[in-house]
């Protein structure tokens, strides 16, 4: 199974793809989508839109892991996030891709086993997990291929 884990942004946004199988979890690709400073809202959009659309072609993924939105203390930023989130969300469900949604927390707990760990935590742990030689840089991609784990980890025991 193909998974695509998400982390959401408004100029940068990670994503991380995992295969597992009878060996554990491998690492696909991960990076980050930048979107170029002073891009208009419509062509922001597209942009994103074409990158996931392409994405998901490409690699085929059985689900897609995102993480959830939790409070923001600016009101336009969370405004860019739900676009950015609603817009890859119509690419996942426009190609037959089924999403599951995680809090900060879950994909914590799910990679580390604790909820409250730090970044450079989570990095080392999913180095460690994927088998990966470097730590997964930057923290966007990062955070998307620790979603991937958590979706993973939860498929497992759901199916």
């Amino acid at each position: 199974m193909i998974i695509l884990g998400i982390d959401p942004g408004t100029t940068v946004i990670g994503y991380g793809l995992v295969e597992t199988g009878a060996k554990g979890l491998f690492c696909l690709d991960y990076g980050v989508f930048r979107v170029q400073a002073g891009t208009e809202s419509n062509n922001r959009i597209t942009s994103v839109y074409d990158f996931f659309e392409k994405l998901i072609k490409k690699y085929q993924p059985d689900k897609a892991g995102i993480e959830k939105l939790f409070f923001f203390k600016n009101a336009k930023t969370i405004t860019r996030v739900s676009e950015t989130k609603g817009v890859i969300l119509l690419a996942l469900q426009k190609l037959g891709v089924e999403v599951s949604e995680f809090t900060p927390l879950q994909i914590k707990q799910a990679v580390s086993n604790y909820g409250r760990a730090d970044k450079k935590q989570v990095q080392k742990i999913i180095s460690l997990i994927l088998g990966l030689k470097e730590i997964p840089q930057p923290d966007d991609a990062a955070d998307a291929l620790a979603t991937a784990i958590c979706c993973a980890n939860t498929t497992k025991w759901n199916s």
